[in-house]
């Protein structure tokens, strides 16, 4: 899913009209995978290939169907060697070897690092918020400084979450994100109405890594 020069604009212009109207900060990211994932598939492949081997070594021996030792060994042992050769190849199939629940963690943990990393955790009145997205695990998320969570409790951004998430799977992403910037930038505007002193403490854009 690519992000014209256009769609940066019509992101950043959401973020300046959003925090027109509020002293919170709001940053977007938007990730393409949140981990190469090449260790986690080779694991559960190779658990896979080990236990259909298991598997069928039962099965033969119920059939009395003899499988030489060293044989089945170097089957199995190429069979491993083939899974990793395509996982290394094809980047793109690792995921469907990952359970979601990791897939998930790995981007919320991206999530939690991205939020430090652009330093949206040091606004002068711990007012920032991150809108995250990790694309390969279809996974969104808002995480707010602690000056807004005293306020606005954590159940407050599924809503805009889900519908962030949506618009990613139809492939319209720009349009999501700027939906989320609106409806979060009205959130903050009732219990963080942006003063005459304000000043603007992070970019006004979407950063893709």
């Amino acid at each position: 899913m690519t992000l014209s020069p256009y769609d940066h604009e019509r992101i950043a212009a959401a973020i300046r009209a959003a925090e027109r109207q509020t002293s919170g900060e709001i940053f977007c990211v938007v990730a393409r995978s949140s981990d190469p994932y090449f260790f986690p598939a080779a694991f559960f492949v190779t658990v896979g290939i080990l236990v259909a081997g298991l598997v069928a070594a039962v099965a033969a021996h119920l059939w009395w169907i003899h499988l030489p030792a060293l044989d089945f060994v170097a089957a199995q042992l190429l069979a491993i060697a083939a899974a990793w050769l395509l996982l290394w190849t094809f980047p793109s199939i690792r995921l469907r070897f990952v359970p979601l629940r990791l897939g998930y963690r790995r981007a919320h943990d991206n999530a939690l690092k991205q939020f430090l990393a652009r330093n949206v955790h040091r606004t002068e009145a711990r007012t920032g918020v991150l809108i995250f997205v990790s694309l390969a695990e279809r996974y969104a998320e808002i995480v707010a400084d602690g000056g807004i969570d005293a306020k606005v409790g954590e159940g407050a951004w599924t809503g805009v979450v889900a519908e962030l998430v949506d618009h990613a799977r139809g492939g319209r992403l720009a349009d999501g994100f700027v939906g989320a910037v609106r409806t979060v930038g009205d959130m903050l505007a009732r219990d963080f109405p942006r003063g005459a002193t304000d000043a603007n403490e992070l970019d006004d854009h979407l950063v893709e890594i």
